[in-house]
């Protein structure tokens, strides 16, 4: 079997820490295994693929010096902007889970159930992973864009303190047993409370979260259909939820829209509401798929319908691609 030298960068952190269990759990043909991180982590210790493994310093020196086959990158968009295409020229194929190369034209941005063709137009090596709470609305949004054709969608989410890695689940798990901990990763405390603000304001009221979102659904589905986000950070250590709200250019009924989803790929239906039974957080956080539920029919257009999703955001948001 063909093995691939694999190099991540951002291997201390909460989304390296998951990228090497997802590779884990799949039995990824791994050959050499490279952990990188900053000037700062070098020389710690983790544990991957069997061994133990000290933590490399990133340079430039070093993709120019080993050969690696796949270079996945989560340590920041600065990170991504400077090693990446080094990565890349050095014959890496780079897998980055970061903001910078999203928008860029010449690098695809995929979701493989969504947009997988993207792949075959990849002149610098590099693919670009969506945002987590992309990838989980377009694995839904896309099905029922092809069957019926969505006119506008409206959403909201729920996102989880794991979006904000390992500082973000410590202030919550901090402040749950001391609500005077500081706030180290959000603006307000996270403990007990919802904050409406993920990512900094625009100009426009929007924050760059909920831009990210308009902006990448447009890329990877091909589509331009108005989208309104609100995107809200909430005490939940793991998996992002999200209630959408999709106008349809003609009438779909509930059961539609469910029989569909329950085809589509990486989705689980939950949605019998008689026991229950509909997506959370706990239930989607140790699942890779994409859950989703409560799908109705809008009372007063029906035009409309209104799912519920919930998925877990690291797995889903930051190792997407490991397959």
């Amino acid at each position: 079997m063909k093995t691939y030298n694999i190099a991540l960068v951002g291997a201390s952190g909460a989304v390296g820490e998951e990228i090497i269990k997802v590779l884990e759990e799949r039995a990824f043909p791994v050959g050499a295994f490279f952990a990188l991180a900053s000037a700062k982590s070098a020389g710690k210790k983790i544990r991957a693929f069997g061994q133990d493994h000290a933590i490399l310093e990133t340079t430039q020196a070093f993709f120019s010096q080993e050969q690696i086959d796949i270079a996945f990158f989560s340590a920041g968009k600065g990170v991504s902007e400077v090693f990446a295409p080094c990565a890349a020229q050095n014959g890496a194929v780079v897998v980055d889970n970061t903001s910078f190369f999203r928008l860029q034209a010449d690098v695809p941005l995929v979701v493989p159930e969504v947009n997988a063709k993207d792949l075959q137009n990849c002149p610098r090596s590099i693919i670009a992973n969506p945002n987590c709470s992309t990838i989980q609305m377009v694995q839904i949004l896309n099905p029922l864009h092809h069957a019926f054709k969505i006119a506008r969608v409206d959403v909201s989410t729920y996102q989880a303190v794991s979006g904000a890695g390992k500082k973000g689940i410590y202030q919550l798990q901090e402040q749950i047993k001391d609500s005077n901990a500081p706030n180290s990763a959000f603006p307000h405390p996270i403990a007990f409370n919802v904050i409406p603000q993920i990512d900094v304001f625009l100009p426009s009221g929007y924050t760059k979260e909920e831009m990210k979102m308009v902006q990448e659904t447009h890329k990877i589905m091909h589509a331009n259909f108005p989208i309104s986000a609100t995107c809200v950070r909430v005490p939940v250590l793991r998996s992002h939820s999200e209630s959408l709200s999709i106008t349809f250019e003609k009438p779909v009924s509930a059961l539609e829209a469910r029989e569909l989803l329950k085809q589509a790929p990486n989705v689980v239906v939950l949605d019998e509401p008689t026991t229950s039974s509909y997506p959370t957080p706990l239930i989607a956080s140790h699942k890779d798929q994409s859950f989703v539920g409560r799908i109705r029919d809008d009372l007063h257009n029906p035009l409309h319908a209104a799912p519920v999703v919930c998925c877990r955001s690291v797995a889903c948001g930051r190792s997407h691609q490991c397959g």
